[in-house]
């Protein structure tokens, strides 16, 4: 059910007296085996509500397998990440992909609510108002720094609520927790793991990747000891 909220973007709020157990996922990237076996593992049913915080695409050896199994699913959503973007952009192409899986794609939202907790594929910036958010800026945000993109601090490293914000975009070692910031993106597709977070008992489920599926360096994953908040 969508409703207008500060932010001027494509936004979903969740009921949750709809759903049994609620759980938040880092970014898939293609690989739908890693998503099967973390549904397995959270004995995930109908009753249960499945929300990725984007970048179900590209990378990853099975786009297309992600996007169906997300699109026919009515216990899972997604907002729309950077690499679905460049997608509907076309500054990337995956050819498997249909118009019709681009047209829903182009439908996801930008912003995904429940109560006291945002999802978003990257974060917010903390130096914005929130009518003032672009589409890139939920998409892209991470550095604090200007022309950097790794370098501390970070968004998350500045935010203070209210909200609880979900993200995913920054490549972690480890899941990052805080009071009003949970990062979980830990680089499936760079053979790390895929995490999910329990919206109601506050814990944490990762499963191991079974393979890299793409390389990237270790100075690329950031972890949680060396972002420190401030």
């Amino acid at each position: 059910m969508a409703r207008s909220v500060a932010f001027d973007v494509q936004h979903t709020h969740v009921d949750p007296a709809a759903w049994d157990g609620i759980y938040i996922v880092g970014d898939p990237h293609g690989c739908r085996e890693a998503v099967e076996t973390l549904c397995d593992r959270l004995s995930l049913t109908d009753s249960d509500l499945l929300i990725f915080v984007g970048d179900l695409v590209r990378k990853g050896p099975d786009t297309k397998g992600v996007v169906d199994l997300v699109r026919s699913a009515p216990n899972m959503l997604t907002v729309r990440g950077n690499n679905e973007e460049k997608l509907l952009r076309g500054e990337k192409t995956v050819a498997a992909l249909t118009a019709a899986d681009l047209d829903w794609i182009a439908d996801r939202p930008a912003v995904i609510s429940l109560p006291e907790t945002l999802i978003t594929h990257a974060g917010v910036d903390p130096r914005k108002p929130r009518a003032d958010h672009t589409v890139d800026d939920l998409q892209t945000v991470r550095s604090m720094v200007p022309d950097a993109s790794y370098q501390p601090p970070f968004w998350f490293d500045r935010y203070d609520g209210p909200e609880r914000v979900f993200f995913g975009h920054t490549v972690l070692s480890a899941p990052i927790v805080r009071e009003h910031a949970v990062g979980l993106d830990t680089g499936c597709v760079y053979g790390n793991q895929l995490t999910a977070y329990d919206w109601r008992n506050d814990e944490l489920i990762t499963v191991a990747a079974e393979e890299t599926h793409e390389a990237r360096p270790a100075e690329k994953f950031i972890s949680p000891s060396v972002s420190t908040p401030q």
